[in-house]
């Protein structure tokens, strides 16, 4: 309830969006490390609303990664839970 939009620039915005799960791995962590190398607080990963298995796997991997502090679905503005927005 008291989560603050986010305005991240187009360096900090990952679209998986038509990607399999099985594609998305190596690209989820390939974007977070870089987002550390840029030294940035906050990312956001697309991955749409479909079936709901890319928003799954991503939540998921984003958990067992110790370099995420947290994670919170986006807001409406910020495209609902067809995104996961990454500190």
């Amino acid at each position: 309830p008291d989560a603050k939009p986010v305005s991240p620039s187009i360096d900090d915005v990952l679209d998986l969006r038509g990607l399999r799960v099985d594609e998305v791995g190596g690209k989820l962590d390939h974007f977070l490390a870089e987002a550390l190398v840029r030294d940035r607080d906050v990312v956001v990963v697309v991955h749409g609303h479909g079936s709901g298995a890319l928003r799954k796997y991503v939540r998921e991997h984003l958990r067992g990664l110790d370099l995420v502090e947290r994670t919170r679905p986006g807001l409406a503005q910020e495209g609902g839970e067809g995104v996961t927005v990454v500190w």
